[in-house]
Protein backbone atom coordinates (compact mmCIF):
# COMPACT_ATOMS: atom_id res chain seq x y z
CA UNK A 1 0.00 0.00 0.00
CA UNK A 2 1.63 3.19 -1.13
CA UNK A 3 1.32 5.99 -3.60
CA UNK A 4 3.35 6.96 -6.67
CA UNK A 5 2.55 10.63 -6.87
CA UNK A 6 3.98 13.95 -5.86
CA UNK A 7 0.94 14.71 -3.77
CA UNK A 8 2.72 13.94 -0.52
CA UNK A 9 1.91 11.44 2.24
CA UNK A 10 -1.42 9.70 2.13
CA UNK A 11 -4.02 10.45 4.77
CA UNK A 12 -7.40 9.26 5.87
CA UNK A 13 -10.14 11.34 4.28
CA UNK A 14 -10.01 14.56 6.34
CA UNK A 15 -13.33 15.85 5.02
CA UNK A 16 -15.35 12.88 6.30
CA UNK A 17 -16.39 12.78 9.95
CA UNK A 18 -15.41 9.87 12.17
CA UNK A 19 -18.93 9.49 13.47
CA UNK A 20 -20.68 6.17 13.89
CA UNK A 21 -21.17 3.84 10.95
CA UNK A 22 -24.19 3.72 8.73
CA UNK A 23 -24.78 0.42 7.01
CA UNK A 24 -27.06 0.11 4.00
CA UNK A 25 -29.76 -2.47 3.60
CA UNK A 26 -28.54 -5.97 2.80
CA UNK A 27 -29.48 -5.56 -0.87
CA UNK A 28 -27.96 -3.86 -3.45
CA UNK A 29 11.94 -5.97 -16.11
CA UNK A 30 11.11 -9.06 -17.96
CA UNK A 31 10.26 -8.84 -21.65
CA UNK A 32 6.91 -10.29 -22.65
CA UNK A 33 8.46 -13.41 -24.14
CA UNK A 34 6.40 -16.30 -25.36
CA UNK A 35 2.64 -16.69 -25.68
CA UNK A 36 0.37 -15.71 -22.83
CA UNK A 37 -1.99 -17.86 -20.86
CA UNK A 38 -5.70 -17.19 -20.72
CA UNK A 39 -6.54 -14.55 -18.16
CA UNK A 40 -9.11 -16.83 -16.57
CA UNK A 41 -6.53 -19.52 -16.00
CA UNK A 42 -4.72 -20.20 -12.73
CA UNK A 43 -2.09 -17.83 -11.50
CA UNK A 44 1.29 -19.10 -10.41
CA UNK A 45 0.38 -20.36 -6.96
CA UNK A 46 2.65 -20.19 -3.97
CA UNK A 47 4.96 -17.60 -5.48
CA UNK A 48 3.95 -14.90 -3.07
CA UNK A 49 6.18 -12.44 -1.23
CA UNK A 50 9.57 -13.52 -0.07
CA UNK A 51 8.67 -13.38 3.60
CA UNK A 52 4.98 -13.82 4.33
CA UNK A 53 3.89 -11.89 7.37
CA UNK A 54 7.38 -10.52 7.94
CA UNK A 55 7.91 -7.25 9.78
CA UNK A 56 7.75 -4.01 7.84
CA UNK A 57 11.42 -3.09 7.71
CA UNK A 58 10.72 0.57 6.87
CA UNK A 59 9.16 0.82 10.34
CA UNK A 60 12.32 -0.44 12.03
CA UNK A 61 13.50 3.02 13.05
CA UNK A 62 17.15 3.95 13.46
CA UNK A 63 18.86 4.96 10.24
CA UNK A 64 16.76 2.77 7.94
CA UNK A 65 15.35 5.70 5.97
CA UNK A 66 18.82 7.19 5.51
CA UNK A 67 19.88 3.86 4.01
CA UNK A 68 16.79 3.69 1.81
CA UNK A 69 17.44 7.24 0.59
CA UNK A 70 20.99 6.13 -0.22
CA UNK A 71 19.53 3.33 -2.34
CA UNK A 72 17.41 5.87 -4.18
CA UNK A 73 20.43 8.02 -4.98
CA UNK A 74 22.38 4.96 -6.08
CA UNK A 75 19.55 3.90 -8.38
CA UNK A 76 19.67 7.26 -10.19
CA UNK A 77 23.04 6.29 -11.59
CA UNK A 78 21.60 3.13 -13.10
CA UNK A 79 18.92 5.27 -14.74
CA UNK A 80 21.50 7.58 -16.25
CA UNK A 81 20.14 10.61 -14.44
CA UNK A 82 21.96 13.94 -14.44
CA UNK A 83 24.67 14.14 -11.71
CA UNK A 84 22.74 16.99 -10.08
CA UNK A 85 19.41 15.12 -9.99
CA UNK A 86 17.86 15.15 -6.53
CA UNK A 87 15.57 12.80 -4.61
CA UNK A 88 12.91 13.96 -2.17
CA UNK A 89 10.97 11.55 0.03
CA UNK A 90 7.26 11.77 -0.74
CA UNK A 91 5.75 8.92 1.17
CA UNK A 92 6.52 5.88 3.29
CA UNK A 93 3.87 3.22 3.21
CA UNK A 94 4.43 -0.33 2.00
CA UNK A 95 7.49 1.06 0.20
CA UNK A 96 9.33 4.38 0.08
CA UNK A 97 8.43 6.75 -2.77
CA UNK A 98 10.68 9.59 -3.91
CA UNK A 99 10.28 12.54 -6.24
CA UNK A 100 13.21 12.70 -8.64
CA UNK A 101 14.05 16.15 -10.02
CA UNK A 102 16.44 15.97 -12.96
CA UNK A 103 17.63 19.29 -14.44
CA UNK A 104 17.51 17.73 -17.93
CA UNK A 105 14.77 15.07 -17.85
CA UNK A 106 12.42 16.84 -15.43
CA UNK A 107 10.41 15.11 -12.71
CA UNK A 108 9.80 11.40 -12.22
CA UNK A 109 8.87 9.12 -9.32
CA UNK A 110 11.12 6.43 -7.86
CA UNK A 111 9.74 3.59 -5.75
CA UNK A 112 12.21 1.82 -3.45
CA UNK A 113 10.75 -1.45 -2.24
CA UNK A 114 10.67 -2.78 1.28
CA UNK A 115 12.58 -6.00 1.83
CA UNK A 116 10.92 -9.38 1.31
CA UNK A 117 7.54 -8.19 0.04
CA UNK A 118 7.93 -8.85 -3.69
CA UNK A 119 10.32 -10.77 -5.89
CA UNK A 120 11.68 -9.16 -9.04
CA UNK A 121 9.39 -11.36 -11.13
CA UNK A 122 6.34 -10.26 -9.15
CA UNK A 123 7.27 -6.61 -9.70
CA UNK A 124 7.75 -7.24 -13.42
CA UNK A 125 4.29 -8.84 -13.46
CA UNK A 126 2.75 -5.75 -11.86
CA UNK A 127 4.37 -3.54 -14.49
CA UNK A 128 3.16 -5.80 -17.30
CA UNK A 129 -0.47 -5.42 -16.21
CA UNK A 130 -0.08 -1.66 -15.89
CA UNK A 131 1.23 -1.55 -19.47
CA UNK A 132 -1.63 -3.72 -20.72
CA UNK A 133 -4.31 -1.65 -18.98
CA UNK A 134 -2.97 1.51 -20.55
CA UNK A 135 -2.68 -0.03 -24.03
CA UNK A 136 -5.79 -2.20 -24.10
CA UNK A 137 -8.35 -0.97 -21.56
CA UNK A 138 -8.09 2.80 -21.76
CA UNK A 139 -6.96 3.03 -18.13
CA UNK A 140 -4.25 5.66 -17.74
CA UNK A 141 -1.39 4.32 -15.62
CA UNK A 142 2.10 5.77 -15.15
CA UNK A 143 4.64 4.62 -17.72
CA UNK A 144 7.66 2.74 -16.45
CA UNK A 145 10.99 4.44 -17.18
CA UNK A 146 13.69 1.89 -17.92
CA UNK A 147 17.27 2.11 -16.72
CA UNK A 148 20.14 2.89 -19.09
CA UNK A 149 20.59 -0.83 -19.79
CA UNK A 150 16.89 -1.35 -20.51
CA UNK A 151 15.99 -2.97 -17.20
CA UNK A 152 12.64 -1.97 -15.71
CA UNK A 153 13.49 -3.21 -12.21
CA UNK A 154 16.80 -2.02 -10.78
CA UNK A 155 18.29 -3.76 -7.74
CA UNK A 156 20.58 -1.73 -5.49
CA UNK A 157 22.72 -2.96 -2.60
CA UNK A 158 21.89 -1.21 0.66
CA UNK A 159 25.01 0.21 2.24
CA UNK A 160 25.46 -0.01 5.99
CA UNK A 161 22.45 -2.18 6.68
CA UNK A 162 22.33 -5.59 8.34
CA UNK A 163 23.49 -8.44 6.14
CA UNK A 164 23.63 -8.17 2.37
CA UNK A 165 20.32 -6.39 1.84
CA UNK A 166 19.41 -5.31 -1.67
CA UNK A 167 16.35 -3.29 -2.65
CA UNK A 168 14.37 -3.34 -5.88
CA UNK A 169 13.62 0.05 -7.44
CA UNK A 170 11.20 1.13 -10.17
CA UNK A 171 11.06 4.54 -11.82
CA UNK A 172 7.77 5.93 -13.15
CA UNK A 173 6.81 8.95 -15.17
CA UNK A 174 5.47 11.84 -13.12
CA UNK A 175 1.72 12.24 -13.57
CA UNK A 176 0.17 15.60 -12.78
CA UNK A 177 -2.98 15.61 -10.71
CA UNK A 178 -4.42 15.48 -7.23
CA UNK A 179 -6.47 13.02 -5.22
CA UNK A 180 -10.17 13.46 -6.04
CA UNK A 181 -11.77 15.48 -3.28
CA UNK A 182 -8.40 16.21 -1.71
CA UNK A 183 -6.65 19.55 -1.16
CA UNK A 184 -6.18 21.33 -4.46
CA UNK A 185 -8.66 19.16 -6.34
CA UNK A 186 -9.93 21.09 -9.36
CA UNK A 187 -13.51 20.13 -8.45
CA UNK A 188 -13.31 22.22 -5.28
CA UNK A 189 -11.71 19.93 -2.72
CA UNK A 190 -14.91 18.17 -1.69
CA UNK A 191 -15.44 14.44 -2.05
CA UNK A 192 -18.57 13.73 -4.09
CA UNK A 193 -20.50 10.77 -5.41
CA UNK A 194 -19.23 11.68 -8.88
CA UNK A 195 -15.71 10.79 -7.78
CA UNK A 196 -16.86 7.37 -6.64
CA UNK A 197 -18.89 6.82 -9.79
CA UNK A 198 -15.75 7.49 -11.81
CA UNK A 199 -13.76 5.11 -9.62
CA UNK A 200 -16.42 2.42 -10.02
CA UNK A 201 -16.40 2.77 -13.81
CA UNK A 202 -12.59 2.60 -13.99
CA UNK A 203 -12.55 -0.41 -11.65
CA UNK A 204 -15.04 -2.23 -13.87
CA UNK A 205 -12.82 -1.62 -16.89
CA UNK A 206 -9.85 -3.09 -15.01
CA UNK A 207 -11.91 -6.14 -14.03
CA UNK A 208 -13.18 -6.64 -17.57
CA UNK A 209 -9.61 -6.51 -18.84
CA UNK A 210 -8.36 -8.92 -16.17
CA UNK A 211 -10.98 -11.51 -17.15
CA UNK A 212 -9.82 -11.67 -20.76
CA UNK A 213 -6.15 -10.66 -20.65
CA UNK A 214 -3.62 -13.19 -21.96
CA UNK A 215 -1.10 -12.96 -19.16
CA UNK A 216 2.57 -13.72 -19.88
CA UNK A 217 3.56 -17.25 -18.87
CA UNK A 218 5.91 -15.91 -16.21
CA UNK A 219 3.23 -13.69 -14.64
CA UNK A 220 2.97 -14.20 -10.89
CA UNK A 221 1.29 -12.19 -8.14
CA UNK A 222 0.17 -13.10 -4.66
CA UNK A 223 -3.36 -13.68 -3.39
CA UNK A 224 -5.62 -11.63 -1.16
CA UNK A 225 -7.78 -14.48 0.13
CA UNK A 226 -8.76 -15.35 3.68
CA UNK A 227 -5.54 -17.30 4.36
CA UNK A 228 -3.34 -14.47 3.11
CA UNK A 229 -5.23 -11.91 5.19
CA UNK A 230 -5.82 -13.78 8.45
CA UNK A 231 -4.06 -17.16 8.25
CA UNK A 232 -0.98 -18.43 10.04
CA UNK A 233 1.30 -16.30 7.82
CA UNK A 234 -0.93 -13.26 7.46
CA UNK A 235 0.66 -10.91 4.96
CA UNK A 236 0.29 -7.76 7.06
CA UNK A 237 0.53 -9.46 10.44
CA UNK A 238 -2.22 -10.56 12.82
CA UNK A 239 -5.15 -8.32 13.61
CA UNK A 240 -4.89 -9.69 17.17
CA UNK A 241 -1.64 -7.70 17.43
CA UNK A 242 -3.27 -4.49 16.25
CA UNK A 243 -3.03 -1.32 18.29
CA UNK A 244 -5.68 -1.19 21.01
CA UNK A 245 -6.82 -4.81 20.65
CA UNK A 246 -7.62 -5.77 24.24
CA UNK A 247 -9.83 -8.59 25.58
CA UNK A 248 -13.15 -6.95 24.72
CA UNK A 249 -11.98 -5.90 21.24
CA UNK A 250 -10.65 -9.40 20.63
CA UNK A 251 -14.09 -10.90 21.37
CA UNK A 252 -15.88 -8.66 18.88
CA UNK A 253 -13.26 -8.98 16.16
CA UNK A 254 -13.03 -12.74 16.62
CA UNK A 255 -16.75 -12.99 15.90
CA UNK A 256 -16.20 -10.83 12.85
CA UNK A 257 -13.29 -13.02 11.72
CA UNK A 258 -15.39 -16.18 12.04
CA UNK A 259 -18.28 -14.64 10.10
CA UNK A 260 -16.02 -13.38 7.33
CA UNK A 261 -14.45 -16.80 6.93
CA UNK A 262 -17.84 -18.53 6.71
CA UNK A 263 -19.34 -16.04 4.26
CA UNK A 264 -16.29 -15.97 2.01
CA UNK A 265 -16.20 -19.76 1.92
CA UNK A 266 -19.85 -19.87 0.91
CA UNK A 267 -19.34 -17.10 -1.65
CA UNK A 268 -16.62 -19.09 -3.38
CA UNK A 269 -13.89 -18.20 -5.84
CA UNK A 270 -15.48 -18.86 -9.21
CA UNK A 271 -13.95 -16.99 -12.19
CA UNK A 272 -16.91 -14.61 -12.31
CA UNK A 273 -16.09 -13.45 -8.76
CA UNK A 274 -12.36 -13.96 -8.31
CA UNK A 275 -9.43 -12.82 -10.43
CA UNK A 276 -6.72 -10.20 -10.89
CA UNK A 277 -7.52 -6.96 -9.04
CA UNK A 278 -5.78 -3.70 -8.17
CA UNK A 279 -6.32 -4.43 -4.44
CA UNK A 280 -5.84 -0.84 -3.27
CA UNK A 281 -8.27 1.37 -5.18
CA UNK A 282 -8.43 4.12 -2.61
CA UNK A 283 -8.98 7.66 -3.82
CA UNK A 284 -5.35 8.33 -2.85
CA UNK A 285 -4.45 6.08 -5.78
CA UNK A 286 -6.56 8.00 -8.28
CA UNK A 287 -5.32 11.27 -9.75
CA UNK A 288 -7.49 13.82 -11.54
CA UNK A 289 -6.03 16.44 -13.88
CA UNK A 290 -8.16 18.56 -16.23
CA UNK A 291 -10.97 16.05 -15.89
CA UNK A 292 -8.80 13.04 -16.79
CA UNK A 293 -8.27 10.27 -14.23
CA UNK A 294 -5.16 8.16 -13.72
CA UNK A 295 -4.72 5.03 -11.58
CA UNK A 296 -1.46 4.58 -9.69
CA UNK A 297 0.14 2.25 -7.14
CA UNK A 298 -0.41 -1.31 -8.36
CA UNK A 299 2.07 -2.61 -5.76
CA UNK A 300 -0.59 -4.74 -4.04
CA UNK A 301 -2.29 -6.00 -7.20
CA UNK A 302 -2.97 -9.71 -7.09
CA UNK A 303 -5.66 -12.35 -7.13
CA UNK A 304 -8.73 -11.80 -5.00
CA UNK A 305 -12.46 -11.30 -5.20
CA UNK A 306 -13.39 -8.50 -7.59
CA UNK A 307 -15.50 -7.00 -4.81
CA UNK A 308 -12.35 -6.59 -2.72
CA UNK A 309 -11.58 -3.53 -4.85
CA UNK A 310 -14.83 -1.98 -3.64
CA UNK A 311 -13.83 -2.76 -0.06
CA UNK A 312 -10.50 -0.98 -0.55
CA UNK A 313 -12.14 2.13 -2.02
CA UNK A 314 -13.31 3.28 1.42
CA UNK A 315 -10.14 2.33 3.29
CA UNK A 316 -9.65 4.09 6.63
CA UNK A 317 -13.09 5.77 6.66
CA UNK A 318 -15.37 2.73 6.38
CA UNK A 319 -17.27 3.85 9.48
CA UNK A 320 -18.25 7.24 8.05
CA UNK A 321 -22.00 7.81 7.56
CA UNK A 322 -21.29 8.97 3.98
CA UNK A 323 -20.03 5.54 2.94
CA UNK A 324 -23.36 3.90 1.95
CA UNK A 325 -24.09 6.74 -0.49
CA UNK A 326 -20.55 6.59 -1.86
CA UNK A 327 -20.89 2.84 -2.37
CA UNK A 328 -24.12 3.43 -4.30
CA UNK A 329 -22.28 5.91 -6.53
CA UNK A 330 -19.46 3.41 -7.07
CA UNK A 331 -22.04 0.80 -8.12
CA UNK A 332 -23.65 3.26 -10.54
CA UNK A 333 -20.30 3.77 -12.24
CA UNK A 334 -19.43 0.08 -12.21
CA UNK A 335 -22.72 -0.90 -13.84
CA UNK A 336 -21.92 1.31 -16.83
CA UNK A 337 -19.35 -1.32 -17.80
CA UNK A 338 -20.21 -4.54 -15.99
CA UNK A 339 -23.00 -6.15 -14.00
CA UNK A 340 -23.03 -7.44 -10.43
CA UNK A 341 -25.41 -10.18 -9.37
CA UNK A 342 -27.76 -9.87 -6.41
CA UNK A 343 -25.57 -12.42 -4.62
CA UNK A 344 -22.53 -10.18 -5.21
CA UNK A 345 -24.26 -7.08 -3.92
CA UNK A 346 -25.41 -8.90 -0.79
CA UNK A 347 -21.73 -9.33 0.17
CA UNK A 348 -20.56 -5.76 -0.35
CA UNK A 349 -20.23 -5.09 3.37
CA UNK A 350 -18.50 -8.43 3.86
CA UNK A 351 -15.68 -7.10 1.70
CA UNK A 352 -15.67 -3.71 3.37
CA UNK A 353 -15.28 -5.42 6.74
CA UNK A 354 -12.71 -7.86 5.31
CA UNK A 355 -10.59 -4.88 4.32
CA UNK A 356 -11.26 -3.10 7.61
CA UNK A 357 -10.03 -6.04 9.70
CA UNK A 358 -7.02 -6.38 7.42
CA UNK A 359 -6.19 -2.72 8.05
CA UNK A 360 -6.32 -3.27 11.81
CA UNK A 361 -3.47 -5.72 11.25
CA UNK A 362 -1.70 -3.34 8.84
CA UNK A 363 -1.73 -0.46 11.32
CA UNK A 364 -0.29 -2.73 14.00
CA UNK A 365 2.59 -3.87 11.80
CA UNK A 366 3.43 -0.53 10.16
CA UNK A 367 4.25 1.66 13.13
CA UNK A 368 6.64 3.81 11.10
CA UNK A 369 3.96 4.88 8.60
CA UNK A 370 2.37 8.26 9.35
CA UNK A 371 -1.23 7.19 8.84
CA UNK A 372 -0.79 4.19 11.15
CA UNK A 373 0.42 6.44 13.97
CA UNK A 374 -2.32 8.94 13.21
CA UNK A 375 -5.20 6.42 13.39
CA UNK A 376 -3.77 4.16 16.10
CA UNK A 377 -6.17 2.63 18.67
CA UNK A 378 -9.07 4.80 17.55
CA UNK A 379 -9.28 2.85 14.33
CA UNK A 380 -9.58 -0.40 16.27
CA UNK A 381 -12.29 1.06 18.49
CA UNK A 382 -14.31 2.24 15.49
CA UNK A 383 -13.73 -1.13 13.84
CA UNK A 384 -15.43 -2.86 16.76
CA UNK A 385 -18.45 -0.56 16.44
CA UNK A 386 -18.61 -1.22 12.72
CA UNK A 387 -18.23 -4.97 13.28
CA UNK A 388 -21.13 -5.02 15.74
CA UNK A 389 -23.35 -3.24 13.23
CA UNK A 390 -22.34 -5.66 10.45
CA UNK A 391 -22.79 -8.76 12.64
CA UNK A 392 -26.31 -7.68 13.55
CA UNK A 393 -27.35 -7.92 9.88
CA UNK A 394 -25.16 -10.71 8.47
Amino acid sequence: MGTETAAGPERARPDLPAAGPGLPAAGPGVAAAGPGVAGAGPEVAGAGPGVAGAGHDLSAGGDVMNRVTGCAREALRAYGCHPEASVELLNVSENATFLVSDPEAGRSVLRVHRLGYHTEQEIASELAWMDALRAEAGVRTPRVLAAADGQRVVTVAERGGPGAAARHCVRFEFLSGTEPGGPGDETGGTLTGAHFAELGEITARMHRHARSWLRPRWFTRFRWDYAAAFGEQARWGRWQDGIGVGPSERLVLSRLDDTLRARLTAFGQGPERYGLVHADTRLANLLVHHGAFSVIDFDDCGFSWYLYDLGTSVSFFEHSPEVPALVDSWLTGYRQVSELSAEDEAEIWTFILFRRLLLVAWIGSHAGVDIAAELSAGYTRDSCDLAERYLSTH
